[in-house]
């Protein structure tokens, strides 16, 4: 996948990093840091997650992790008093909040298109990649679809968290909510091996009374 935000271009199949014409050198630890940060950019994620996710769970320091910050922010021209692309929420945590262009999504059909280039397969990664589709709502209640929708987002953020997984994100998944859909042109048009589509009922509680 290819992040675009501002000048710069973040390749996560490459793990290589461009500003306009040029690569950035960035250390592995650095770049795994904006990786985790800018897939999970429609939230705030923690110390402790950001810590397990780059660390594998080790005792870091807020210093240490501080440090990394400051270096990731230096290598996208950020910084700690600007925040411009990195903000730090204190007492919450981290997130990525620049504008975040998905390269893939430019070459996606999701619209019909008279353009024969929109519909070229797009490159599937050498890892494991799964795509989240939004769920059915079986209930027959409108108002369940912030219930489906908010169970996809979970279960794709869940995902997020193992690195050696490639995860679509969750704008684009949502593209294909409320269509006939075939999973295996899915698959093609979101350049991932693993499709993931369900429904979910919700049941409300019933209150029983018992008379004397």
């Amino acid at each position: 996948m290819r992040y675009l935000f501002e000048e710069y271009a973040f390749d996560t199949d490459r793990r290589e990093l461009h500003r306009d014409a040029d690569l950035v050198p960035v250390t592995p630890q650095v770049f795994d840091l904006l990786d985790y940060l800018i897939r999970n950019r429609e939230r705030v994620v923690s110390k402790d997650e950001l810590i397990n996710a780059i660390w594998d769970g080790r005792s870091v320091s807020d210093a240490a992790l501080t440090t990394r910050l400051n270096v990731a922010r230096s290598t996208i021209g950020d910084s700690g008093e600007e925040q411009r692309l990195i903000r730090t929420l204190p007492r919450k945590g981290f997130r990525f909040v620049g504008s975040v262009r998905e390269a893939n999504e430019a070459s996606t059909a999701l619209a019909p298109s008279d353009d024969e280039s929109s519909n070229r397969p797009l490159t599937v990664p050498e890892r494991p990649s799964i795509a989240v589709l939004p769920f059915q709502n079986m209930s027959g209640d409108p108002e369940q679809e912030y219930f489906a929708d908010g169970m996809v987002e979970e279960i794709t953020t869940a995902l997020s968290r193992f690195r050696w997984l490639f995860v679509i994100a969750r704008n684009s998944s949502f593209t294909f909510k409320g269509r006939a859909i075939d999973i295996k042109e899915v698959g093609r048009k979101l350049g991932v091996r693993y499709v993931l589509e369900g429904s979910v009922r919700r049941r409300r509680a019933r209150s029983a009374s018992r008379g004397s």
